[in-house]
């Protein structure tokens, strides 16, 4: 994984997981990758997947079973999709409509736009 430096590299890596539930990689209830293994795939230092696993545990994401590792939380998926999509609407949306009112660009041509991607 290619980390930037506008984020802290455990909520890179907190954001990776959550990517993964969201696509079905992973379901509710079932195991994630070892703290250990995750570090090892993404190449960082295991106390930075532990810190990564930590915040997603308080954000009730996943869950520990002792002695058999990290599940998946029951609802995390919408959990997840709800906190994006708020995040979206209230930072991502404000900007883009900023540059579409710039550019000229009215909700027709995103419209048409999104029509030529979907098919």
């Amino acid at each position: 994984m290619i980390f930037n430096n506008d984020k802290a590299i455990y909520m890179q890596m907190a954001d990776r997981l959550c990517d993964e539930i969201i696509s079905g990689k992973y379901q509710e209830d079932e195991r994630i990758p070892s703290v250990r293994e995750y570090a090892v795939l993404l190449q960082v230092n295991t106390n930075t997947a532990m810190k990564a696993y930590d915040q997603l545990a308080r954000d009730e994401i996943i869950y520990n079973k002792r002695g058999l590792g990290y599940f998946v939380k029951s609802g995390a998926k919408q959990k997840i999709m709800t906190a994006r999509r708020s995040e979206f609407m209230e930072q991502h949306l404000p900007e883009l409509f900023r540059n579409m009112q710039l550019l000229g660009i009215d909700i027709n041509d995103v419209t048409k736009a999104w029509d030529k991607i979907k098919n």
